[in-house]
């Protein structure tokens, strides 16, 4: 409370200078209209110049020293006039010269007053007065930010435990020697063992990373502290070092802790020789490898780091002594799918007809942040729907949204598009359902939804951790199922397989440039950073990179073509019932397959 209470003093004290600047600008600008604006008694120069010197009319003029506007009081007229001159020297002559002439005009020069002259002051110093407040600001949200960014460690008990996280069996029985060392680090001392300084936990967003790291605090009931590898990274030069060495200084009062930095890839990259923003990484990320250095592994202080892009960070960091140990957080399995979906489904109203086994299988490849968003949106979906509890169709609904988008009914679509749209998607259906190596079709679709005009599930229903040569090529041939429909059907293509083409060239320069599976190239990495470096291996490499790549492509159109030819009936049937239905079933497809 004693921090909130801190920071609401200084938001304070920054709405005082915000409001300081306002009133300064408004003054300024106020004097400025005041002395801009135009006024009935107001006379312009050129019939000032007239007055004096063809009618004579002027009898006396007072000016200040310093200042362009005079007044000006006219023969036979009670009140006086104003009147701005280019130049006070210039004018004087020339008042001068017409009195040499005879044309006398008595001229008044007063000393200038600070209160005249302070507006004129005021207005010049202006960009220099807004330049100190706005400096003033900068630096005072910079202290705001610091400070928020102080963590008071001792609250930060997470109550989260390994009860809480799911699908990570293996990654909780390797951390678990860490929760025993934090909750009883003399024993481990008197043996002599060196419990790891630092543990980087790497895998895909979503996968449970801060969960597990947080479920390790709550285990072994110590403080938490932490921060984003981003917020590190500061406009002005050493804070980020700075909030470094206040975030250590902070776990070493309150040990045992853990400390824990997310997304450590923002600081933790690769140092460099550049200046600017580059340097002032490299000077964060310095002041981190020496904290980690500096503290002994019996303050009992375990860091633990979050990315999912390893590969980028500095090696430094991943040598003994700091980083030990990585520990690699995987996507669940089915099992594990099934155990995340019971821990978020325990605040849900579920149907009787909700088997989550069932969603497990189905749902291969997603994470558990994925598997979470289905049962909320199921939720959002059965709460429009006025459902008294979640049903099947509802969680079927939550996922469509999820992984293909929103449902577009109102979308008015012309029945050349549909008819297009429908073999389109059958061509796609029709074509998997001859390769092996394909997934079982879940449902097609003419229905809009996000960005496609209509889509072709797949039962996702088994784990993969390797893929074949003959599988990513048969991956290629469903991808272009589409394409070949369009032309075969209906003698023409459309922009309509532009997302699949991309996607099938993408797989066939994997095959090429990343697997080793070209026959011609041979079992090579073609993935270089930089251009150049292909020239390792011939300088028409590139040219045989494409032909390859083209080989691939050219070979499964060719089988989509003839997959389409030689089953036009069952193409013409699964368009025939998306025309009508808009929507076949798994159930539905099986039954064409069987009749025609």
């Amino acid at each position: 409370m004693k921090e909130k209470g801190n920071n609401k003093h200084s938001e304070r004290n920054l709405y005082i200078v915000l409001g300081i600047l306002l009133l300064i600008s408004l003054i300024v600008l106020a004097v400025v209209l005041t002395n801009s604006k135009k006024t009935d008694n107001e006379i312009a120069y050129s019939d000032l110049m007239y007055k004096i010197m063809q009618e004579k009319s002027v009898e006396k003029i007072d000016m200040t020293v310093g200042s362009t506007t005079i007044k000006v009081k006219l023969k036979n007229e009670e009140e006086e006039k104003k009147a701005i001159i280019p130049s006070t020297q210039a004018f004087v002559e020339l008042i001068q010269e017409q009195a040499k002439e005879g044309n006398y005009v008595e001229l008044k020069q007063e000393p200038a007053s600070t209160w005249v002259t302070l507006p004129s002051k005021l207005f010049s110093l202006l960009p220099t007065i807004l330049l100190i407040i706005l400096f003033v600001v900068i630096l005072k949200m910079q202290g705001l930010g610091d400070k928020s960014k102080t963590y008071d460690a001792e609250s930060q008990k997470t109550g989260t435990t390994f009860k809480d996280v799911a699908g990570l069996e293996e990654e909780k029985n390797e951390l678990i020697e860490i929760v025993n060392f934090l909750k009883e680090p003399k024993k481990f001392h008197e043996m002599g063992a060196k419990i790891p300084k630092g543990i980087l936990l790497y895998g895909k967003p979503g996968t449970g990373k801060t969960l597990i790291a947080k479920a390790i605090a709550g285990e072994a009931g110590v403080p938490f502290i932490s921060m984003s590898g981003s917020e590190f990274i500061e406009m002005f030069a050493g804070l980020g070092a700075s909030r470094v060495r206040k975030l250590f200084e902070k776990a070493k009062k309150v040990a045992p802790c853990i400390v824990f930095i997310d997304e450590i890839d923002a600081i933790g990259s690769r140092r460099t020789g550049g200046s600017g923003a580059e340097s002032e990484n490299n000077q964060t990320l310095n002041q981190l490898l020496v904290e980690m250095d500096g503290f002994e592994t019996n303050e009992t202080i375990i860091v633990l780091a979050a990315t999912n892009r390893p590969e980028m960070l500095d090696k430094a960091l991943l040598r003994p002594g700091r980083f030990d140990r990585q520990v690699t957080i995987a996507a669940p399995d089915a099992k594990g799918r099934e155990e995340i979906l019971k821990i978020h489904s325990a605040d849900k109203k579920l149907g009787p007809d909700i088997d989550l086994k069932e969603i497990a299988k189905d749902t291969a490849g997603f994470t558990g942040a994925e598997l979470a968003n289905i049962l909320n949106e199921a939720a959002i979906i059965a709460t429009i729907n006025n459902h008294e509890e979640i049903n099947m169709n509802d969680l079927e609904e939550a996922i469509k949204k999820v992984t293909v988008g929103l449902q577009k009914q109102s979308r008015v679509i012309s029945q050349k598009d549909k008819k297009l749209t429908a073999y389109h998607e059958a061509g796609h259906a029709v074509v998997s359902r001859f390769l092996p190596t394909q997934d079982n079709v879940k449902e097609i679709s003419i229905i809009p939804r996000g960005l496609a005009g209509g889509y072709t599930m797949y039962k996702t229903n088994e784990d993969k951790y390797y893929i074949s040569k003959t599988e990513m090529e048969e991956k290629i041939v469903a991808l272009l199922g589409g394409r070949a429909a369009e032309k075969i059907a209906l003698d023409d293509i459309s922009t309509g397989a532009s997302n699949d083409i991309e996607v099938a060239t993408e797989v066939a320069k994997d095959m090429v440039k990343k697997y080793g599976m070209s026959d011609k190239i041979g079992p090579i990495n073609l993935e270089t950073k930089e251009q150049y470096e292909l020239q390792t291996f011939g300088n028409n490499i590139e040219d045989i990179i494409g032909v390859e790549v083209k080989t691939i492509i050219d070979k499964a159109y060719s089988r989509a073509q003839s997959l389409i030819i030689n089953n036009m009936d069952k193409l013409h049937a699964v368009a025939e019932a998306l025309l009508e239905n808009e929507t076949i079933s798994e159930e539905k497809f099986e039954e064409i397959f069987r009749n025609v």
